[in-house]
């Protein structure tokens, strides 16, 4: 009698495994789509077997796919696309990843020189702002990281303070009379007193990876980690509450540097490029490229560790800075479309 059931068993097992290995199921997306297009997902049943429903997930959220899906309101970058489909009593989920693209190619820039001013060719520049008619820099290196506030005719630094040897300074904003800087490697920022440069607090970093370029739209803190994201960190929290993935109507673009906000856009160096991305900060296009080069030997420097690295914005004035890495200048340009 139990080898009867034992058999029974096995071959029941063996049936409902059988009818599983009847379904050869697959989730079929395009890897990759401009925003501008509308998204259609598929499953498919290789043996033809009866599916009874699906349903269908763009991160985690339900969407009904028996018309395009409308993606132009999304962010741009890596999604998770999925599916639960239902099919002989049984259901199983499917996934794979699709990255949305910007609809159009960006903008191409190139310069004009409006203005020189000299810049401390010991400033490896990691942060640059303009702010009540001076520059405010932060500077980088392990053991010679610093801030400072220097006067723009002549370059002569009016403050400036020493940072732990430990860090390597990078990024830094003014916003709400607080300095914010960030450190490379360390996953800690910190924040300063305007006027006296006392530091006030620390903060940590939560999801991104490192430290790199930061600005501010007035609302949040924008800091960027060497990766294709750019974060959107509360003020008074410093908690990272969102992000956004850079990208043109082709790929993505990597190792975003030192940051300004300039009129609803972010521009971004790249690090070791002679160029200026300007970003749409609610889904990551890239719209404009900028560039620069020939600036870099106009500065008496070459070479891939002394490059472009420093935008700063006197909006009241509408005048545009740049600098880089032990430049002996700031320029002060008027972007030109080509």
């Amino acid at each position: 009698m139990n080898k009867i059931i034992s058999v029974f068993t096995i071959l029941v097992i063996f049936l409902l495994i059988s009818c599983g290995n009847k379904y050869k199921l697959q989730l079929d997306s395009p890897k990759t789509i401009q925003v501008s297009e509308s998204l259609k997902v598929f499953v498919v049943e290789k043996n033809r077997n009866p599916i009874d429903s699906v349903k269908y997930f763009i991160d985690g959220k339900e969407f009904l796919n028996n018309e395009s899906l409308d993606i132009h309101n999304y962010r741009l970058g890596k999604h998770a696309i999925s599916a639960t489909v239902y099919y002989a009593g049984q259901n199983k989920k499917l996934n794979n990843t699709i990255y949305f693209l910007a609809k159009k190619a960006p903008e191409l820039y190139k310069f004009e020189i409006i203005n020189e001013f000299p810049h401390d060719k010991n400033a490896f520049t990691q942060g640059f702002e303009f702010y009540n008619g001076f520059f405010y820099e932060s500077t980088g290196q392990r053991g010679k990281s610093t801030l400072r506030k220097t006067e723009i005719e002549t370059g002569k630094i009016l403050q400036k303070i020493d940072i732990d040897k430990k860090h390597f300074a990078e990024g830094m904003t003014i916003f709400n009379n607080k300095i914010y800087l960030l450190t490379w490697q360390n996953k800690v920022g910190f924040v300063y007193n305007l006027e006296t440069f006392e530091l006030e607090r620390t903060f940590d970093y939560k999801s991104s990876k490192e430290g790199w370029g930061l600005t501010h739209n007035n609302k949040h803190l924008i800091k960027t980690d060497g990766t294709e994201r750019m974060w959107f960190l509360n003020p008074e929290t410093l908690e990272e509450e969102k992000y956004i993935e850079t990208y043109t109507n082709k790929r993505k673009a990597e190792k975003l540097n030192e940051l300004e906000f300039i009129n609803g856009k972010i521009y971004a160096n790249l690090w070791q490029k002679n160029s200026i991305l300007i970003v749409d900060p609610s889904s990551g296009a890239i719209e404009g490229i900028v560039n620069l080069k020939g600036l870099q030997s106009k500065a008496a420097q070459e070479g891939d560790d002394n490059v472009l690295n420093g935008i700063a914005y006197d909006k009241e004035n509408d005048r545009l800075f740049v600098t880089g890495k032990n430049w002996s200048k700031v320029f002060e340009i008027k972007l030109l479309k080509k």
